[in-house]
């Protein structure tokens, strides 16, 4: 059984991803899906929050056991099963920084591709450390203010020996 997930990010509606993924598939292995999709550090401690249709959070999985369980013990179909329709992905715990990621139904296996697989892509992708363009108002602000500002200097006219002494470092 495949399973279809919507991601997106709140307060940015430039950003959204759908995903394809066996229901069988772990959050371990839709964690590392999304890590090479979104070109995020693998080496960050996750979380993936179970939410059910109120909104109310029912379960932390994290790559230690947080009481409900581990990214790599959990399937998906396990999740809805309990209810758990969508997921707040935590990919930056100390900035409090995540996205959502609804589960969307069940699509019809396509024999000649394999899964996971991104199926489709709308914006740019969150900079993991990064506040920029954190939401609309954000990114617009920024766009903005880069498009007024004065070229950064360039660095053409550094003279050789310099640049050589800071490749002996």
């Amino acid at each position: 059984m495949i399973y279809r997930f919507k991601a997106t990010m709140r307060g940015n509606k430039q950003f959204l991803r759908e995903y394809e993924i066996s229901s069988s598939a772990t959050l371990y292995d839709f964690h590392n899906f999304l890590v090479g999709d979104l070109a995020f550090s693998p080496d960050q401690l996750v979380i993936f929050r179970g939410v059910d249709k109120d909104g109310v959070i029912c379960s932390e999985y994290g790559l230690f056991d947080m009481g409900d369980g581990t990214l790599d013990n959990i399937t998906l179909h396990e999740c809805i099963m309990k209810g758990e329709i969508v997921f707040e992905y935590v990919y930056d715990i100390f900035n409090r920084r995540s996205m959502l990621i609804a589960f969307e139904g069940e699509v019809e296996e396509l024999h000649k591709e394999t899964y996971p697989r991104l199926v489709n892509e709308r914006g740019i992708r969150p900079d993991q450390f990064s506040s920029e363009h954190d939401t609309d108002e954000e990114f617009h602000a920024s766009v903005k203010s880069s498009a007024s500002e004065e070229p950064e200097e360039e660095f053409d006219d550094i003279p050789e020996e310099t640049a050589e002494d800071e490749d002996e470092d």
